[in-house]
């Protein structure tokens, strides 16, 4: 039978936390402000709960979360952002990469790591990215685009160090029997505006260019996106992203949405369909398309 991968993104958990007068220095004061104008409306914990449970309903074999689970990297967004992901599953079950809300001032950046690294770790236990999990075909192969910016600024970068350790991960597992799913959080390809980007975009297309991937899944735009990407010797690879996890139906950009993807076959020969559902008009969740990405 197929492997299903879950992917869900950007849930940005609400309510937000009340923050100590302390705490709303720098860039976390625009953050506040935003939030109490305009984002408290789209995010929705009652479409996340749904989405989370229209998920768990299709027991897909892992699941995928490619970041931004805080909105102003509040302390205790961290802490509510663990037990969200003990929700999902046990962490040998549910993979998450950090994103650019959740290092969205420097004094928060360790913070993903320190309250939930049992759900961003290798398989050999090391820490750091890019890290790697083998999940039934599938190697995840987890990477960090998060880095603190300036205020209106939600900017990505890998850097070279991180680029050159992936390289050198997707070489080794090249001759391995594995489909190889990269977890980013900003898209490698984008029409969001130059302070949303992935600086280094490039130079990550490079990378997967040269030595290949079965498939890219990230977040942030908050918007249903494939991109093919080239690959080498002629193979392209699908770039896909997913709206926010909780975003309120007729709010902002797409409703709330999850990715499934049924994998199967051997390497040169794979299968991969995607299923999308997501949050309708009516407020149940509900499949809204199905695609064979290759196979």
């Amino acid at each position: 039978m197929a492997f299903l991968l879950a992917h869900l993104s950007d849930p940005h958990l609400a309510p937000l936390p009340a923050p100590r007068w302390s705490e709303l220095i720098g860039k976390r004061v625009t953050g506040y402000i935003n939030w109490q104008r305009r984002r408290r409306f789209i995010h929705d914990p009652a479409v996340l709960a749904k989405i989370v449970a229209d998920l768990k309903a299709q027991a897909p074999g892992t699941i995928a979360v490619t970041g931004d689970l805080s909105n102003i990297a509040l302390p205790e967004e961290f802490v509510r952002g663990r037990a969200w992901l003990a929700s999902l599953g046990a962490p040998p079950d549910v993979t998450v990469i950090p994103g650019n809300h959740d290092a969205y001032v420097r004094a928060a950046a360790a913070e993903p790591e320190r309250c939930w690294g049992d759900f961003m770790r290798g398989d050999d236990g090391t820490r750091g990215f890019p890290f790697v999990r083998r999940r039934g075909p599938l190697a995840l192969i987890g990477l960090s685009s998060a880095v603190p910016t300036a205020p209106f600024m939600a900017t990505g970068r890998l850097g070279e160090a991180q680029l050159a350790r992936l390289a050198e991960t997707l070489v080794a597992l090249a001759p391995e029997n594995v489909f190889r799913v990269v977890l980013i959080h900003h898209p490698p390809v984008s029409q969001a505006s130059r302070h949303k980007r992935l600086t280094d975009a490039a130079q990550f297309l490079r990378v997967i260019g040269t030595h290949g991937a079965e498939l890219v899944l990230h977040g942030h735009d908050h918007l249903h996106m494939i991109n093919w990407l080239d690959g080498p010797n002629e193979t392209r690879v699908p770039a896909v992203g997913v709206p926010s996890a909780s975003a309120a139906w007729g709010m902002s950009k797409d409703a709330a949405a999850y990715n499934l993807y049924a994998i199967d076959g051997v390497p040169g020969a794979w299968t991969c369909e995607m299923t999308s559902r997501g949050v309708g008009a009516a407020g149940t969740v509900m499949q809204q398309r199905r695609l064979k990405l290759f196979g």
